[in-house]
């Protein structure tokens, strides 16, 4: 009986090294690298440090909020959707912005130039079905 244990026990110790070496993070199993998650860890995080926050323009005036980030195909970042609405933004109105239009003032999003105004005018960005 204590043979078939030793066995039992002996046979799990020898595979644990092959099941846990399957795991290994950067294998081409779910996840990321060790490389690629320290990317991650220092990266921006959109629902921390982007959605909902305020744009301000380069006056300091605010022009709207951002609501959204598109990622196009080519799994780029390429637009901030931001509400240039009413107060409290009751009254939506979304316009798609090139994020290369943006500036990093401190921790405030800057939109040179941009007023509320002209935002309105913008053409309203309208998802696709």
């Amino acid at each position: 009986m204590k043979l078939v244990h030793f066995t039992i026990v002996a046979g799990i110790a020898l595979s644990a090294p092959a099941i846990s070496y399957a795991q290994v993070a950067g294998s081409t199993l779910l996840g990321v690298s060790v490389g690629e998650l320290r990317d991650v860890t220092v990266g921006w995080s959109a629902k921390r440090q982007i959605l909902g926050h305020t744009v301000y323009n380069n006056m300091d005036e605010r022009v709207g909020s951002i609501d959204d980030i598109i990622v196009t195909t080519g799994k780029a970042v390429s637009y901030a959707i931001v509400n240039a609405g009413g107060f409290l933004a009751v009254a939506k109105h979304n316009v798609a912005i090139p994020v290369s239009q943006f500036q990093l003032n401190g921790d405030k999003l800057v939109l040179p130039g941009a007023t509320r105004d002209a935002l309105k005018a913008a053409p309203e960005f309208e998802y696709a079905n």
